[in-house]
């Protein structure tokens, strides 16, 4: 396991503990690993290592950030997401400090509404078909899970360098600390490093030719459910995150990426929403240099098949950066680790478990991956509403299924 880290990294510890809804020990025949790094705190990284610890594996967790925090504005979530929370037992939370509901209302630039597009509760269940978060907030709650559950949490480094021996592999960090691993799972991003190291010719991100802005402003009573805004210059869209509070984001198609100033935020997003009416024109009006905004271009790829190596995996973001138009990066995320928990329990062997993951797996991010980059595309041609709104219902009701 990991010595003590340098002074410049911060080191958070908890005593293990048992915490209500621990999965069962590993299937007869079954060898799962007693000890993992995950690479990355985001919410692969902590979703694994909540179900991971379930088995009583000794579970080590690092993050590049020193600070291991999120920003940004809110987070929408499909019911295949929801459903994928409550496996990961933090659905009542998000219920109670979230957004939960059903519906999108697909309006024109006016305001006036157009159709409502039905959000499928998961197969089985009666799980709300959408909700919504802050991602701090999601943040809180993954990490208080991740602590009691008795993780150990590294802060301000990653991997360095990674080498395949037997059954086991070493690993150096970025602060020449070393260890060694049944399993190293990298959930370390866009970015991914342990991606670097295990696939040299992996792709990298590409834009997507669209920027997304999110600001998160007052909810008004009567958005009881998502809100999409099209047949306009930029597609608009509003999302609940709480009782009193939204997101509202707004896709700009844009021929190279670029960046935005703070200091020009909330300027450049007034311009781009004018001419939009109801509620997109009060929050318009209500723009200014203090407002929460968030922009940054959207960088995406599929990673063909195998997303593993030896006793080396990679999930979430790492494997499947998306676009939003689905809202489903979170939710593919957990669903990684809860699949690749489910077969580490079952299966005789890392190898084979990593095998079982890809065969569950592929498809459905595959599904994601390319509707959302479709869904896209047809926003920035400026097709018909019908034909965005349609492959949208369709993905939705195909993530419905069980996974």
């Amino acid at each position: 396991m990991l010595r003590a880290c340098a002074q410049t990294c911060l080191r958070l510890r908890q005593a293990r503990c048992r915490v209500d809804g621990e999965a069962a020990g590993p299937a007869q025949g079954s060898v799962a690993p007693r000890s993992i790094l995950i690479v990355g705190g985001g919410i692969a990284g902590m979703s694994a290592a909540i179900l991971l610890a379930r088995s009583g594996a000794r579970v080590d967790l690092i993050d590049l950030d020193a600070q291991w925090k999120v920003a940004g504005a809110g987070i929408t979530i499909t019911g295949p997401t929801l459903r994928a929370m409550q496996t990961l037992g933090i659905l009542d939370e998000i219920r109670a400090l979230g957004y939960t509901g059903n519906g999108i209302r697909v309006c024109r630039t006016d305001g006036s509404v157009i159709a409502e597009l039905a959000t499928p509760a998961p197969k089985g269940t009666d799980i709300e078909g959408s909700g919504g978060i802050m991602r701090p907030v999601l943040h809180r709650i993954l990490s208080q899970q991740v602590l009691a559950r008795g993780t150990n949490v590294t802060l301000g480094v990653t991997v360095e360098s990674l080498r395949q021996d037997q059954n086991q592999v070493q690993v150096q960090l970025s602060d020449g600390v070393q260890g060694s691993y049944d399993l190293v799972i990298g959930a370390d991003g866009l970015h991914s490093r342990v991606r670097k190291l295990l696939l040299a010719d992996a792709p990298t991100p590409e834009y997507t030719g669209q920027c997304i802005w999110r600001v998160a402003v007052p909810r008004p009573a009567d958005i009881d459910r998502r809100h999409f805004f099209l047949g306009g210059p930029v597609k608009v869209g509003l999302s609940p995150v709480s009782k009193d509070e939204m997101y509202l984001f707004l896709l700009e198609t844009r021929g190279a990426p670029g960046w935005m100033t703070d200091e020009r935020a909330h300027v450049e997003l007034a311009h781009l929403l004018e001419g939009y009416g109801g509620v997109l024109r009060d929050i318009r009006s209500g723009l200014n240099g203090s407002a929460r905004i968030v922009f940054r271009p959207l960088e995406a790829f599929f990673l063909p098949a195998p997303w593993h190596r030896g006793n080396v995996v990679l999930i979430g973001d790492a494997a499947h950066p998306t676009s939003p138009q689905l809202a489903s990066g979170a939710g593919m995320a957990i669903e990684d680790a809860i699949v690749l928990a489910e077969e580490l329990q079952r299966a005789p062997g890392v190898a084979q478990a990593c095998n079982a993951f890809m065969g569950r797996r592929y498809e459905r991010c595959r599904l994601v991956v390319e509707n959302s980059l479709e869904i896209g595309r047809r926003e920035q041609r400026g097709d018909s509403v019908e034909s965005q709104t349609t492959l949208v219902e369709q993905s939705l009701r195909a993530l419905a299924e069980p996974i």
